[in-house]
């Protein structure tokens, strides 16, 4: 009889990541973002990256959120610029800004003139007031989404900084300020928690 030889090993196969969006992607992506969005656009751009097209996980899109605030102009323009240059470069970035200002500068026109004229009409007026509470609470769900990932990685260190931050809206601190103490302290936090799991 004759030896059966083993078979070799196979390694596992990998599993695929997701895809990076062409342009075409990219300003389809942030179009729909914009005929969602009413209330700000941030929940559904998180969930449009992270949950549906998993072009980023929930840490990566922190990340890239956390560097958008320190940079200068609305924080989800700078998202928009920033994800489309990493994906595909200056194209990319325009064709992520294209797809995501067509439509809010065009009914932002359209808005402003009928706010001219119909602005003093006691039901615009209630409207206005009850679509405010609806923004603020989708902003207060994604942000609670966003700092799941933190507090499993930081611990109880996120708290603390996300007590001093309420603090800027209760105590009227000065925003400059507070950012400037905050960030070197959340850095320095985020450091030495990386430090200790690499050991």
């Amino acid at each position: 009889m004759s030896k059966t030889e083993p078979e070799p090993e196979t390694a596992a196969p990998r599993l695929p990541g997701p895809p990076i969006p062409s342009h075409a992607d990219l300003f389809l992506a942030f179009f729909k973002i914009t005929l969602s969005g009413f209330g700000g656009t941030l929940p559904w751009t998180r969930r449009m990256f992270v949950e549906e097209k998993r072009w980023l996980t929930a840490e990566e899109f922190n990340d890239v959120y956390a560097l958008c605030q320190f940079l200068p102009g609305p924080n989800i323009v700078n998202l928009t610029a920033v994800f489309g240059s990493r994906m595909r470069g200056a194209t990319g970035a325009m064709a992520a800004w294209a797809g995501f200002l067509i439509v809010p500068f065009c009914v932002m026109l359209a808005a402003a003139m009928l706010y001219e004229r119909y602005g003093d009409v006691e039901a615009v007026r209630r409207v206005l007031s009850g679509i405010a509470p609806a923004a603020a609470g989708l902003i207060v769900a994604t942000v609670a989404k966003m700092a799941a990932p933190m507090f499993r990685s930081f611990g109880p260190a996120p708290i603390v900084l996300l007590v001093t931050a309420f603090a800027i809206g209760l105590m009227r601190w000065p925003l400059l300020l507070v950012l400037i103490v905050i960030a070197p302290v959340s850095i320095a936090l985020a450091w030495a928690r990386l430090s200790q799991v690499r050991r």
